[in-house]
């Protein structure tokens, strides 16, 4: 099968290519999938989208008039992917759901620990020769409430450090209540209590800026908050509010709302355009990576895996369990829900 590649990064070639095992050719591109780039798709059966690719209804009619007849994309978010639009154009959408249980959740530790321990600005201190603590008294994660909005893997790993859980979902788990003693309340309830919150939903229409100026303002003063899921799910100019104004007392983030064009590529030789990434990345009790949480061995050995294997399914005439359906098919309405609407970490 003849297979274009958007958005194609070095870091995951390698691992696509020992997937497909030279039963199928890749067409790497640079690009991101676009209606200018969309061409390039021509000649190929199936398409391999990233999480900044376009795959509006625009750009999905043209992938179908070329003869395109797959899509998979590289993540678990599909909010780049018109689902309606591609299901009326008789092509059949998968994403990769679970392709590491751990790689997100450890980045979203790894993020609290970092601002917690004030690591940011002891590695700048330590590289000045300044060796002083004055500046750099933290907080232990060991007996605090953590908030986590979209509950999964994380949920284990935050338990192991010995804090109190809270959750919110559109489906609860009863297993991570038995198992790690969370409680799910209401997001507004959530933000008040917690001391550090931990964002894992994905971007939907209903979840846009789901944490605005009026959750932050509800959280109390000076809680840490995590967004390792989807930039927009967080209202960035808000959030910069609250730190200026000491509301908010930490922020980490691997996403950022306006991180497309900008992610994943290197700008390093030119001024940073984007003022308020900018402002962010002057103060101290901010850290942004970008967006790197999924990038482990094992998640881009599972993800090209997925990628492969669910188009060797459909070329052989076989259903993959990570094909996201139009509503009222005949896989069950939860199973297909949770695909798309809690990913799991």
């Amino acid at each position: 099968m003849n297979i274009t590649v958007f958005s194609a990064h070095a870091f995951e070639r390698p691992y696509l290519l020992a997937a497909a095992q030279g039963k199928h050719e890749l067409r790497f591109v640079a690009e991101a999938l676009s209606v200018t780039t969309a061409a390039q798709a021509r000649g190929s059966r199936a398409v391999a989208l990233f999480v900044n690719d376009d795959a509006s209804a625009p750009v999905l009619t043209q992938l179908a008039e070329l003869g395109v007849s797959y899509v998979v994309v590289r993540a678990a978010g599909v909010d780049q992917v018109d689902l309606p639009a591609a299901h009326r154009l008789g092509l059949r959408v998968a994403n990769v759901p679970k392709y590491s249980p751990f790689a997100i959740a450890e980045h979203a530790v790894a993020l609290m620990l970092a601002l917690s321990r004030q690591l940011r600005r002891a590695d700048a201190q330590v590289h000045r020769s300044d060796f002083r603590l004055d500046a750099l008294v933290g907080f232990e994660l060991h007996g605090k409430t953590v908030g986590i909005i979209g509950c999964g893997t994380v949920a284990s790993l935050l338990h192991g450090f010995g804090c109190r859980l809270l959750g919110t979902d559109v489906v609860e788990d009863e297993a991570l209540t038995q198992r790690y003693g969370l409680t799910y309340v209401p997001l507004d309830e959530l933000c008040a209590l917690a001391d550090v919150i931990t964002v894992h939903a994905p971007l939907t229409p209903a979840t846009r800026h789901l944490l605005g100026a009026a959750q932050l303002a509800r959280m109390k003063r000076g809680a840490m908050l995590i967004n390792t899921s989807r930039g927009a799910l967080l209202d960035t100019e808000a959030a910069l509010a609250a730190l200026e104004t000491g509301q908010l007392g930490y922020l980490g983030l691997d996403v950022y709302e306006y991180e497309k064009g900008l992610f994943f590529y290197d700008h390093s030789q030119q001024p940073l355009a984007d003022d308020l990434l900018a402002r962010l990345l002057a103060l101290p009790n901010v850290l942004i990576t970008g967006h790197q949480g999924f990038l482990t061995r094992e998640a881009l050995g599972n993800i090209a895996a997925s990628v492969v294997g669910t188009l060797e399914l459909w070329q052989s005439g076989q259903p993959a369990g990570n094909e996201l359906l139009p509503a009222g098919s005949a896989v069950p309405a939860l199973e297909v829900g949770r695909l798309h609407l809690v990913p799991p970490w």
